[in-house]
């Protein structure tokens, strides 16, 4: 068995999702650090993986197609999905035995039903990108009968705390799993650090994510409303794709914002976005974590946010690099975009510790920590296995 070398396990690699994209980020890390890194992925796809992977990166395909289980009747669905787990297992336990890791890392979807039961001898560690409260609605097909999901969610908590680790993005997640006690915090890392950073006078403002119900675009929106009452000289600028957009484009219309308010669609740079822009807000729900607050504090952006679960308390020192608002409180909302827009020198200041704090997310930082905790499992596998 070679001590480095590691297997990550994830549905697919062909989405431009978060999840795909930090995954990316440390593999092309631990491969640069001395790792062999293999990652094996589930779904039926001859897609070629959506960020680019370092060229010594193995990808293995099981093909086992969970994806279409959606086009079968409804009365057919578990027994399909039963059956495609079983292969599912085998086919994982027997591509680790051919590539005999010292560390197996999933991320905690189908096989945290049956990854400590493999034959292999790898470490099982598993890594969250959500909190808790969504994690099993995330991970249970919305097909499936709810006595079949609360079952699933008893094993899942159990085989969840029989892992190695379970690797969680936040301290405020981590207090939640009060029924687990091998729960360790390491957040995501920044995609980018640019040199160049936002100078914070630019009249404008600028968010980013999907338009879905979980962002809370139609409360940002609301709130603009507001703001843009009081200084019709600025601009909102939203960045992303998705089912809402047209329902939020109505919003913005039916409050006379469509000189003020822009839906824009999502961008493969977005470095530029921010750096032209003075202030970012997010409006979420909830969130895993928020990577999109680490992205905007690098480039030199103070952040107004929600104080939604999990992330946003972890991120944002209120009041020094950013103000946290109470989750659905819009008047709030518009008021700490109105402070910001009215005291330039405090907000260039923010900017500036908004450029600091985000120097601990970077890759260098975040992958340390990675190399770190897998020393740790390994020596304590030599020593147990050395009495």
């Amino acid at each position: 068995m070679n001590n480095r070398r590691i297997v990550y396990s994830i549905p697919s690699l062909h989405n431009c999702g978060g999840m795909e994209r930090v995954l990316t980020e440390k593999a092309n890390y631990l491969s640069t650090h001395g790792y062999d890194v293999y990652i094996i992925i589930t779904d039926r796809t001859d897609k070629e993986p959506y960020y680019p992977l370092n060229a010594s990166i193995k990808v293995y395909r099981l093909d086992i197609g969970f994806e279409e289980i959606g086009l079968y009747p409804f009365f057919f669905r578990y027994s399909i999905y039963k059956k495609k787990m079983a292969k599912f297992k085998q086919s994982l336990n027997d591509c680790l035995h051919r590539i005999k890791p010292c560390i197996t890392v999933c991320v905690s979807r189908r096989d945290i039903n049956f990854i400590n039961h493999l034959t292999d001898g790898s470490i099982k560690i598993a890594e969250t990108h959500i909190d808790k409260a969504h994690y099993i609605s995330f991970v249970t097909p919305r097909w499936m009968p709810t006595f079949v999901s609360s079952y699933l969610q008893r094993q899942r908590t159990k085989e969840l705390g029989k892992l190695s680790k379970l690797v969680v993005l936040t301290h405020e997640d981590a207090n939640s799993w009060t029924e687990l006690k091998n729960v360790t915090v390491i957040p995501n890392p920044v995609s980018f650090f640019p040199e160049e950073t936002s100078d914070c006078t630019a009249k404008r403002v600028i968010a980013a994510g999907r338009y879905f119900p979980q962002k809370g675009f139609d409360k940002l929106i609301a709130a603009w409303h507001d703001v843009s009452d009081k200084h019709p000289d600025w601009e909102l600028h939203i960045y992303g794709d998705g089912w809402l957009r047209e329902k939020m484009q109505a919003q913005v219309e039916s409050l006379q914002l469509k000189t003020t308010c822009f839906l824009e669609h999502s961008t493969s740079n977005i470095v530029p976005e921010y750096l032209g822009s003075s202030i970012f807000v997010l409006s979420s729900n909830f969130e895993g974590f928020g990577v999109v607050i680490v992205e905007a504090m690098s480039c030199g952006l103070p952040v107004v946010s929600f104080a939604c679960p999990c992330g946003p308390k972890d991120i944002i020192s209120d009041k020094k690099d950013g103000f946290l608002v109470e989750v659905d409180d819009i008047a709030d909302l518009a008021d700490k975009l109105n402070w910001l827009i009215e005291h330039e020198e405090q907000r260039i200041e923010m900017g500036r510790n908004a450029r600091m704090k985000a120097q601990k997310y970077r890759i260098e930082q975040i992958g340390k920590q990675w190399e770190d905790l897998f020393d740790e499992l390994l020596t304590i596998k030599k020593n147990g296995n050395e009495r």
